[in-house]
């Protein structure tokens, strides 16, 4: 399961459906055990955090009881889950993965841009940490005393990414837009001086000398006026140059873009997915082994996104693409009348493969089209189609050989057809 404490509390499903946790003290209780991040919670402990001076008649019973409720929940929603919360003496503790609580990914994530000298992979990592904020941190128990110093903690590190974040894209030369953003992040946040320094530079470079000097002297009056304080002295040394038009403000050479990864059409993923790498590093090793994978299950287990987020890890083994056909559009109603030219049909316009591209039957065409190709194809939603589409992959199967074994990229993964 996944766990939320950016934004108010939430909890998914490993397929990403919501999860109702009823109950204030329920959630409350839930909300303490994730902001101890798999550390054990005394039960006296959480009596006080859940009742304060209102204690219950039986208060050791009365956690119990919502303890039971908890496991209850998690149950029904993922058989299985009610075991992610143990009671190790003398409390309890939620025992899940890191990368299941978005917390605990978001520090991932910015530890990992910390150590990278690249802007422009920085600049990813800390927009992809930010995106898992969902609002203010449990913002449906701010006011609960046992959240107080996770939320001061957490907001610190959201403004020092939002810092980071700025300088890394101060660097790729994105100073235009950067201006306006910080713009809206200072006026909640006014005496931040790091952020107001980004701020300053972004309009600057945008041309903007005389708003850069007002951003300066607004933080210099707000620091006066509540503080009783002049600001720092690096962001007096950036007012001097900003006054001097000094050269070493001006945009640095910006970074050159990377190679452009290989077409696809596969949708991006909402969510990431959470326990299920075992599969995609099965599928993986099946697809250096064979032209030709199957996923099989019943109905709503995620097979689609399985298949799309093992296909996304292998864009780059692909030269040619990565395509996904949908065969859901096709009419569950006509599926006995559905012909392999009607697949065919569905294949050609995903790989947007025209008439004039190879002469005779649409047939030949695809497979004329495919013989030059390194490319995988994900063929979904099959099961009210499995006659054609078995009849099509052997057709291609058989026509299409691999390509020449020299532009297969060592330690790649072979393509399944």
């Amino acid at each position: 399961m996944r766990f939320g404490v950016l934004g108010p509390l939430a909890v998914w499903t490993t397929d990403g459906r919501p999860v109702t946790v009823p109950g204030l003290k329920v959630r409350a209780l839930l909300a303490d055990l994730l902001i101890h991040e798999g550390r054990p919670v005394p039960a006296d402990r959480l009596v006080d955090d859940l009742w304060g001076e209102d204690l219950p008649g039986n208060p050791a019973g009365a956690l119990s009881a919502k303890v039971s409720q908890l496991r209850r929940v998690l149950e029904d929603a993922e058989p299985g889950a009610r075991k992610l919360v143990v009671s190790p003496p003398p409390g309890y503790v939620l025992r899940v993965e890191a990368d299941t609580v978005d917390a605990r990914r978001f520090l991932s994530l910015t530890a990992e841009a910390g150590r990278t000298g690249d802007p422009r992979a920085r600049a990813a990592l800390l927009a992809d940490a930010l995106a898992l904020w969902r609002g203010p941190a449990l913002a449906d128990f701010t006011d609960e005393p046992f959240t107080q110093a996770v939320i001061a903690h957490l907001h610190e590190q959201r403004l020092t990414a939002h810092e980071d974040h700025a300088e890394a894209r101060l660097a790729l030369g994105e100073h235009t837009r950067l201006a306006a953003e910080l713009g809206d992040l200072l006026a909640r946040h006014p005496l931040r001086e790091r952020l107001r320094a980004a701020h300053m530079r972004a309009l600057y470079r945008s041309g903007r000398q005389t708003e850069a000097l007002h951003s300066y002297e607004e933080l210099r009056v707000h620091l006066a006026d509540e503080l009783g304080l002049d600001p720092g002295a690096e962001l007096i040394a950036l007012h001097r140059a900003i006054l001097a038009q000094d050269p070493a403000l001006d945009p640095p050479a910006v970074p050159a873009s990377p190679p452009a990864r290989p077409a696809t059409n596969l949708p991006a993923p909402l969510t990431g997915l959470v326990g299920r790498e075992d599969a995609i590093a099965e599928i993986d090793a099946l697809l250096r082994a064979d032209r030709l994978v199957t996923l099989t299950g019943p109905g709503g287990v995620g097979k689609t996104r399985l298949a799309v987020e093992t296909a996304w890890r292998l864009t780059d083994a692909f030269p040619d693409g990565v395509w996904l056909v949908e065969l859901a559009a096709l009419d569950r109603a006509g599926a006995l009348a559905t012909t392999t030219g009607s697949l065919i049909d569905a294949v050609t316009t995903v790989l947007d493969i025209h008439d004039g591209a190879d002469p005779g039957e649409p047939v030949d065409r695809l497979i004329g089209a495919l013989r030059p190709r390194r490319l995988l194809l994900v063929l979904d939603n099959c099961e009210h189609l499995v006659e054609p589409v078995a009849e099509l992959t052997e057709l291609l199967l058989r026509a299409v050989p691999r390509p020449a074994r020299p532009r297969h990229q060592p330690g790649a993964p072979r393509p399944d057809r």
